[in-house]
């Protein structure tokens, strides 16, 4: 006979209530467990928040529904992370997509440019700056293969292929994936490129190599997919805090390495100050947070501010849906708080003041040949007009990286590349290489401080052709040769500032002239960043394109003449009112 067990299976009362307490302050725990701790080799680990189904959904992040912005709908409708088989579907279909989906596949970096280009453009992600020879090498057979022959480095660093028609997609993005390369997140609202010091690892006077930091950045985000589609885009850059920058202070979160001042209490090594809600084209440097982050904490500090920017930045106003704007809203101090709540560890307040003041950056450090910390190598910055190289130029700019740079590239914020681990033995070969190329390595030359955003051949919002104008500018500058100082001349198509105009020694804002819309400018003078910091003044507007290339001529013709003994364009103009300026580049110098 079976025997029966007296021991009853149901819950008593008690416990019934003891067990809804317990799975209660479970839940509870959740929510407010910090979703963020840092492990010696630098791992995150985190509780993602539920997901948004719209089905039932009446709020995204305490927004109502009906308040959303246009963008805010189409994530919600549909999860741009998820349209796979839609990408196949137009590919198979050679088919371009609807409003709502041309956002969706921004998301995969996948851009449909009409009406500028009747085709699509892919970003391709370069974390840190940082690509093997051989991944070049493979963009330039996509570029030739599929797109219109050419790719352009961007002003984060990273690499734009362009004219790829629908039915060519797949192919890109698989063999982009084939490379080891991404373009997911490269676009719309998400954190673009993780950019770092170029020099970084190289630079003899550096703190810190930063590559890889940013690096690790780029991982977790790519592998946690509830930190896609935040209010509006976001910059991440790492400084090394050497000789070279890459313009921290113009990023959502900038991380700068620094020493502490004997005496202030905490250990000696490298740490990192934080700056917040840097953005020029809103006329903003990034303001330090008051805190200082360990190398090892740096990934998990980015991830916080992300998270508390994704959660709170505003979802109905595009506008206003920058991180500079929830900053403003709360004041810096709030925001840090609510970062702490997020981390296992508590962030170190620390004033910038009992910190190692930065050594002068050097402007143009990042073009022209300069010694490296390792003995006996060099690398050498490349010049590459408005960052663009035909596809023939990536073959041999590889084969150059390959042969004598271990194989490996770097890009910069100012669309230029630097070949490093160069041999002593081997500079001038190489020097004679890119000249072949139809490159150089001039610092002072017009061309090795030019900058421009795509322009209206590519971008619809851009009222001018600025790569094409800006190289027009060039030839038409030619006679100057090498200027005394290196100048930056930057060309932007729309307030938007992806050239970022406002910090260069002369900045073009691209408008519509005259009731023909023609194309022109407003000129800005006297922009900088990092220890030069200070936003360009708009000395002229509205000129005609035909008109701007006179007026630069002559500015360059005035400060030639009249500059002081080691003064900088930026020195001589910011020591002068707009009036006074306005006068001087009226006329040619005496």
């Amino acid at each position: 006979m079976e025997e029966t067990s007296s021991v009853s299976t149901e819950f008593t009362p008690v416990q019934k209530e003891y067990l809804k307490g317990f799975f209660a302050g479970i839940a509870a725990r959740r929510l407010r467990e910090p979703f963020a701790g840092v492990t010696a080799n630098g791992l995150i680990t985190n509780v993602p928040e539920e997901a948004v189904d719209p089905a039932i959904a009446k709020t995204v992040f305490g927004f109502p529904i009906e308040d959303l912005a246009k963008e805010e709908r189409f994530k919600l409708d549909e999860n741009p992370l998820d349209i796979w088989d839609k990408l196949v579907a137009h590919a198979e279909a050679n088919k371009a997509p609807d409003a709502a989906d041309t956002f969706r596949f921004k998301f995969h970096g996948l851009f449909y440019v009409a009406p500028a280009q009747d085709s699509f453009m892919v970003r391709v992600r370069v974390p840190g700056c940082t690509i093997k020879a051989a991944q070049l090498l493979g963009l330039a057979e996509i570029a030739a293969q599929w797109g219109g022959g050419y790719g352009d480095i961007t002003t984060r660093g990273n690499i734009q292929l362009r004219e790829f028609q629908p039915k060519d997609i797949i192919n890109v993005l698989t063999t982009l994936s084939d490379l080891g390369l991404t373009s997911r997140g490269a676009g719309a609202d998400n954190v673009r490129n993780i950019t770092a010091t170029p020099t970084s690892g190289l630079d003899r006077d550096e703190l810190y190599d930063v590559v890889p930091l940013a690096k690790a950045l780029q991982f977790y985000l790519l592998n946690h997919r509830e930190l896609y589609g935040i209010p509006r885009k976001f910059n991440v850059a790492f400084d090394s805090g050497g000789l070279v920058s890459n313009v921290s202070d113009t990023n959502d979160i900038g991380f700068v390495a620094t020493k502490v001042l004997p005496g202030r209490g905490i250990p000696d090594g490298v740490y990192f100050r934080v700056l917040l809600a840097g953005i020029t084209g809103h006329q903003q440097f990034g303001q330090d947070a008051g805190i200082l982050c360990k190398p090892e904490e740096c990934v998990a500090v980015a991830a916080a501010v992300i998270r508390v920017f994704n959660e709170n930045g505003d979802r109905t106003n595009r506008k206003k849906a920058r991180l500079k704007y929830l900053i403003e809203k709360w004041g810096v101090q709030r925001f840090v708080d609510e970062t702490e709540s997020k981390l296992t560890f508590p962030l170190l307040r620390f004033s910038a003041s009992d910190c190692v003041p930065r050594k002068r950056v050097l402007r143009h450090g990042h073009i022209g040949v300069y010694k490296q910390k390792q003995r006996g190598l060099n690398y050498i910055g490349v010049v590459i007009p408005v960052g663009r190289l035909t596809h023939q130029q990536m073959r041999r700019l590889a084969r150059i990286a390959d042969l004598y740079c271990g194989g490996e590239l770097r890009l910069t914020v100012w669309q230029n590349a630097i070949l490093p681990n160069v041999r002593d033995s081997d500079v001038e070969t190489v020097k004679r290489d890119l000249v072949r190329c139809g490159l150089h390595y001039s610092a002072t030359s017009i061309t090795g401080g030019l900058v421009a955003c795509t322009g209206n051949t590519g971008c619809r919002f851009s009222a001018t052709n600025t790569k094409g104008q800006a190289l027009d500018l060039a030839r038409y500058l030619e006679g100057f040769g090498n200027l005394d100082f290196p100048i930056n001349i930057h060309l932007t198509g729309c307030p938007n500032s992806c050239a970022q105009h406002h910090i260069a020694d002369i900045g073009l804002l691209g408008v519509k002239v005259g009731s023909d819309s023609r194309e022109g400018y407003n000129i800005y003078v006297g922009g900088g960043a990092d220890d030069q910091q200070g936003l360009g003044r708009e000395v002229f507007r509205g000129i005609l394109f035909e008109e701007v290339k006179p007026i630069i001529r002559r500015m360059l013709r005035v400060y030639q003449a009249e500059k002081g003994l080691g003064e900088t364009f930026q020195d001589f103009v910011r020591k002068h009112d707009l009036n006074t300026l306005q006068q001087l580049f009226a006329e040619e110098p005496r």
